[in-house]
């Protein structure tokens, strides 16, 4: 079973300079998250984790998130695929390629099996933040732009948490902030330490009843 309580009692692993504690690094995170969850719990989490490894983006995996039973799991990868196409369409327009070329719709060959009467293994579905996202991609400077999407992403995982304490779905949501904060540390560690405190501050905010103490 897993022990949510101290998962979170633990969060948010970070120093009052907004770095990773001596020692620690992203799969060091990781591996203290997973220590405390059980065997259910972690196959949950390592199919977020497959998720951030971009090799792994294909319509196999797609198709296998977009059916998962975890609700997280179906809404983010939605809006990640949406998020994905919404880039390609957008590098396509702007090298003037063919439009929908290397789009992820979801649409397999004659022979798939794993088709539905609609002729899709999975589609994107509505995609709420499209305005948003394309606002963003249309920003010159790219360190902007990338920070624009992110703060997209921020957003949705925070109404994908609503109402989600000690569960799986809150160490999904610490999860995937913790991922876009790590990204930023490499990027722009001003803009990343930032993330760190935005992240710090919603975790102590959110459990109000553990108590954290700074370094």
């Amino acid at each position: 079973m897993s022990n949510f309580e101290y998962i979170v009692a633990s969060l948010p692993f970070l120093t009052t300079d907004y770095k990773y504690e001596e020692g620690h690094n992203w799969d060091g995170v990781i591996e203290e998250i997973k220590e405390n969850l059980s065997e259910k719990d972690t196959e949950v989490l390592d199919v977020l984790l497959d998720g951030f490894k971009e090799e792994n983006l294909n319509p196999d995996f797609y198709a296998r998130v977009l059916s998962h039973p975890v609700k997280f799991i179906r809404d983010y990868f939605r809006y990640d695929l949406n998020l994905r196409n919404a880039k390609v369409s957008y590098i396509n327009n702007a090298l003037g390629r063919e439009a929908g070329l290397d789009i992820m719709d979801g649409k397999g060959g004659e022979t798939d099996e794993g088709l539905d009467i609609d002729g899709y293994r999975f589609t994107g579905g509505e995609f709420r933040e499209k305005d948003k996202v394309e606002t963003a991609l249309a920003l010159s400077s790219l360190l902007d732009r990338e920070q624009a999407l992110d703060d997209v992403t921020w957003e949705v995982i925070d109404t994908l948490g609503t109402f989600h304490y000690f569960d799986i779905t809150a160490v999904l949501c610490y999860v995937a902030k913790l991922h876009i904060v790590d990204r930023w540390l490499e990027l722009d560690e001003e803009r990343g330490r930032e993330k760190f405190r935005q992240l710090v501050k919603e975790v102590r905010g959110t459990f109000k009843g553990v108590e954290y103490k700074e370094k």
